[in-house]
């Protein structure tokens, strides 16, 4: 059975399939709701049935009162519609809506994505969950204190797994213990979310993101995101990297542009590995013709500091409107 299910106040609406908890359906679609554990202990998940009947399917060890109970509180990692429904919820409206947490998360593996760029996939326990949203970042720290600040490449709809596209820099000893191999026993402190890169909920349209190197982690995770929320007219990439690898996750941008009719993607290829304003304009001058009414789009870009402060520039310069211009600065 599939239900319809309505957000109060924000009226953003999801489907609930089968046994799904309410947050399980709702996190899938790409809702923000306030919530905690997920596994019916803290509370933070507490919303109100307005219209329609909701079913028990899990064990909880929190315990609402007799008054929640009456005014038809339920706990929504604990629940799952039985009809549609209309809830008052709390959601996030941006990243000031989200709390600073701290969060000792598992390795579940490392993998190459290319020669100089390793896939950190961690896992968070069943318990403690992080909160963020698409686009942000988080500290990571390993015992010894080495440690680095880098961009989710994962989306928030994603359950308990973090991704983080990690590149191998002279120096860089977290990098280097990540390419050195980091092991499943292993743990890492994870620490944010921080970082005002999100999407911009309330827009419809068209999207259109430029990613520069490695700037595509939390370029990924906004389209990712977006896709859950299926509200964008359109959504168009540009990844801009060197030859011979620097498009490390090209595979799987090709495989949105095939199963998506509202997404393109454009590869654009430069010839050195730290690209220049040259390059920057190069790649401008490809979006701009494909975009001539820039400021039709919301526009999201991220990357390389010098990169991104020339992009910014050139795009304010040809009419994309400082409220519709997002970047995100990164270490070269």
């Amino acid at each position: 059975m599939t239900a319809h299910v309505q957000v109060r106040p924000s009226g953003r609406a999801f489907f609930v399939d089968g046994n799904d908890s309410l947050l399980e359906a709702a996190l899938r679609a790409g809702l923000s709701l306030d919530y905690g554990c997920s596994i019916g202990s803290c509370g933070k998940c507490k919303a109100r049935i307005v219209s329609g009947a909701a079913q028990k399917t899990r064990h909880s060890d929190y315990a609402l009162t007799a008054a929640e109970k009456i005014a038809g509180v339920v706990l929504m990692c604990c629940n799952t519609a039985v009809v549609d429904l209309v809830l008052e919820a709390r959601e996030a409206h941006g990243a000031a809506d989200m709390p600073l947490q701290t969060i000792d998360a598992r390795v579940k593996s490392v993998s190459p994505l290319g020669d100089e760029v390793r896939l950190l996939h961690l896992q968070t326990p069943r318990s403690n969950r992080l909160r963020f949203l698409a686009g942000q970042s988080a500290s990571l720290s390993l015992a010894g204190g080495i440690g680095a600040s880098l961009p989710v490449a994962s989306c928030p709809c994603d359950d308990r797994n973090l991704q983080f596209h990690v590149r191998r820099r002279a120096g860089d000893a977290f990098a280097g213990r990540v390419f050195g191999g980091l092991k499943g026993v292993d743990s890492v402190r994870v620490e944010g979310p921080r970082g005002e890169f999100v999407l911009n909920e309330e827009s419809h349209r068209a999207l259109v993101f430029i990613a520069g190197e490695s700037g595509f982690a939390p370029i990924k995770s906004l389209i990712e995101h977006a896709m859950a929320l299926d509200a964008a007219e359109s959504l168009h990439l540009y990844w801009v990297a060197c030859g011979g690898g620097g498009h490390y996750l090209d595979n799987l941008c090709r495989s949105w542009s095939d199963a998506l009719d509202n997404f393109r993607y454009d590869a654009i290829a430069a010839e050195r590995a730290a690209p220049d304003e040259e390059v920057v304009q190069a790649a401008l001058r490809r979006v701009l013709q494909d975009h001539p009414r820039p400021g039709d789009c919301d526009v999201y870009v991220a990357g390389p500091g010098p990169w991104v402060n020339a992009a910014e520039f050139l795009l304010l310069e040809h009419g994309v409107p400082r409220s519709q211009l997002f970047v995100n600065s990164l270490m070269s």
